[in-house]
């Protein structure tokens, strides 16, 4: 039977002191979709209107040329804020280095913002500077900006990508955890009081390792002697990647307590979906989408290889449960985590950005009833368990106002068109996984051949 777990339901959370060692109560509770019956697209879904006047911001957005930075820099600049994206554009220079384009066509940075001046009438600003490693110019731009918030994408977000060699494993520790410490450091010399937002990841907790439900962010423990408390939740990453952010975490526990930094950090689920309202405005606009063993998240792969008629691909037993969010979400709930600071002060606020949980089999079977395709097992390329439970708490956006997207089997057609439209850009031989965890890994995987997945022929009339 297939497992779900949609969240979000009408709850009330009640909020305490920051200094209180429980800032949040929250039941626990199943959580209410959005109804699947229901005709809505999140392209053209309406956000809910959050109350109270609209306050325009300047936000700088790090890393907002890349799949979760630039719909979400699009939709902060739809929703009237000033924006300012910057980038190094390493995630392209990562397609060099795969030999592995976007299946979408996607433009320049300059190409990409000026599209969205001609088809919104609204200005975004474009720098290019490496967070982790230009920090001088990067205390200059928030001193001249001046940003209320500061969104930080600018992460090597691919956990697989991370695992293939020493050289990307060092390449991850330096780019993140250097970027998330010059963004501290540079806000502090700039003596701007900038909110940072924080794109992080359900894999800090790790898979199943709480005993029940997962809480945002911080735990209740009774210590010994009796003594009970509420800590940050341990952290049990599962690959160079994940330890990143365990480590962003604590970096933000420190300067939030040392130089009372506003900080908010959203541990977000596995994202899919291409487009959004914003980027479908106009072709040159187009999100970028990975199908490839690295970047291509898990049901953006299903929904590539059902579309192309490749059987799907599930690592191992396919047991493993995980949490899933839409592409609009993302950007949703940054728009929310901004127009809901914390105060100076205040901890590090944590939110737990997901929709549903899901297994990954299930998943499969769901894009294997629309397309028609078989599902094929290969051994897992992750040192992984092979089964998990996945019981998450996610009240604070949904009392925010989030109504989330739920897979759904009309959903995914739209993803399957845009497969259709660009699929003479897919090279097959970058669909299978070709990043190990380790040597065991590695070996078990040795008959899995890159060159053994063809495309269905088109049918002629």
């Amino acid at each position: 039977m297939m497992k779900l777990t949609p969240l979000c339901t009408t709850l009330l959370v009640f909020l305490t002191s920051s200094s209180s060692s429980n800032a949040f109560v929250v039941p626990s509770t199943r959580f209410a979709k959005r109804s699947s019956s229901s005709s809505s697209s999140p392209l053209t879904t309406m956000d809910a209107a959050s109350d109270g006047e609209f306050e325009k911001k300047t936000v700088l957005v790090l890393g907002g040329d890349g799949f979760c930075g630039w719909p979400t820099s699009l939709h902060l600049s739809d929703k009237g804020h000033d924006v300012v994206i910057v980038d190094n554009l390493s995630r392209r220079n990562i397609d060099t280095e795969l030999g592995c384009d976007s299946l979408t066509p996607i433009t320049s940075p300059e190409v990409r913002v000026k599209a969205w001046k001609e088809v919104s009438g609204k200005d975004i600003e474009f720098v290019n500077l490496d967070v982790a490693k230009e920090y001088d110019l990067l205390v200059e731009l928030i001193k001249d900006k001046k940003p209320d918030a500061i969104v930080h994408f600018a992460e090597q977000r691919a956990a697989p990508y991370s695992m293939k060699t020493s050289k990307t494993k060092r390449y991850t520790v330096d780019n993140n955890v250097g970027g998330s410490n010059n963004l501290c450091c540079a806000v502090i010399d700039a003596d701007v009081d900038a909110h940072i937002v924080h794109l992080g990841t359900m894999g800090v907790y790790g898979y199943g390792t709480s005993g029940g439900e997962i809480p945002e962010g911080y735990i209740d423990v009774t210590l010994p002697g009796g003594r009970e408390s509420n800590i940050l939740h341990p952290a049990y990453p599962g690959s160079v990647y994940h330890a990143t952010k365990c480590l962003d975490a604590l970096l933000w526990q420190f300067y939030q307590k040392n130089d009372l930094l506003r900080i908010t950090d959203l541990h977000q689920g596995i994202v899919w979906g291409t487009n959004t309202p914003q980027t479908i405005k106009d072709e040159r606009l187009i999100n970028r989408f990975d199908y490839d063993g690295d970047y291509g998240t898990v049901l953006n792969r299903f929904l590539m290889q059902g579309a192309m008629g490749v059987p799907l691909t599930v690592y191992g037993t396919g047991g493993q449960t995980r949490a899933f969010i839409h592409i609009t979400d993302t950007a949703r709930c940054i728009e929310i985590a901004i127009d809901n600071p914390p105060s100076k002060g205040d901890r590090v606020e944590i939110f737990n950005q997901i929709a549903e949980t899901r297994r990954v089999r299930d998943v499969a079977a769901l894009v294997a009833d629309q397309t028609g395709v078989r599902v094929d097992t290969i051994p897992n390329p992750r040192n992984e368990a092979a089964e998990n439970e996945l019981d998450v708490a996610n009240a604070k956006f949904c009392n925010l106002g989030l109504d989330p997207i739920t897979l759904d089997v009309g959903l995914f057609d739209e993803v399957a068109e845009v497969v259709k439209k660009y699929k003479h850009r897919c090279n097959p031989t970058k669909i299978l996984p070709a990043s190990f965890w380790n040597k065991q890994r590695a070996a078990e995987c040795a008959t899995i051949d890159p060159e053994s997945i063809t495309l269905k022929e088109e049918e002629t009339a």
